[in-house]
């Protein structure tokens, strides 16, 4: 998962969507990738279900609305070459307009998109900030859970080739490149 950038919250506690109102925890729960709750605090327990996170721009701000268009696109190439150097099978950047910024894509939308990084592919899913008032936790969990359905058809692809096996993924034995590195628990 790629946030936009990280908000003062997240900057003053080093953890990611750290600010109380943020929905992005429950809705990562409520769409399946998941088994509980967790809190900002215990976010390097995402590794162990094959999820990474990390931002599109490093600099802290109260809002996104505060970066220039400079930042984003220049996240966006570094996020590209960390993308191209881990080959997850799936980059999700968390928000449409951090997504058309930082890749110059004016014409995208929420969902999977018709770009590739490399051999990943790219999804945007919507933005969990209590600032997009467009969408709701359940609105929102719904298209996390298109995304985690994408993951599962590409997951079965791979098991029915020999490439991974199933209780690698639960064990947590395959490494970037295969599962870990993913946004496909």
């Amino acid at each position: 998962m790629r946030g936009i950038n990280p908000g003062l919250m997240t900057a003053a506690t080093g953890h990611h969507f750290a600010r109380p109102g943020n929905r992005f925890w429950p809705v990562l729960h409520l769409s399946g990738f998941t088994p509980r709750l967790l809190q900002p605090s215990e976010q390097t327990e995402l590794l162990a279900y094959g999820l990474g996170i990390t931002n599109v721009v490093a600099r802290a701000t109260a809002r996104a609305d505060e970066l220039t268009a400079d930042e984003y696109r220049e996240g966006g190439r570094i996020l590209r070459a960390k993308v191209e150097r881990l080959r997850p099978k799936w980059l999700a950047v968390v928000g449409v307009t951090a997504y058309r910024a930082a890749f110059e894509d004016r014409s995208a939308g929420v969902g999977p998109q018709e770009r590739t990084i490399g051999s990943s592919r790219v999804w945007v899913p919507p933005n969990p900030s209590g600032l997009n008032a467009h969408w709701t936790a359940a609105t929102m969990a719904a298209e996390f859970a298109r995304l985690r359905g994408g993951c599962a058809e590409l997951r079965s692809s791979q098991l029915g080739s020999g490439r991974v096996r199933s209780g690698q993924v639960r064990s947590g034995q395959v490494r970037s490149g295969q599962v870990r590195a993913d946004l496909c628990p």
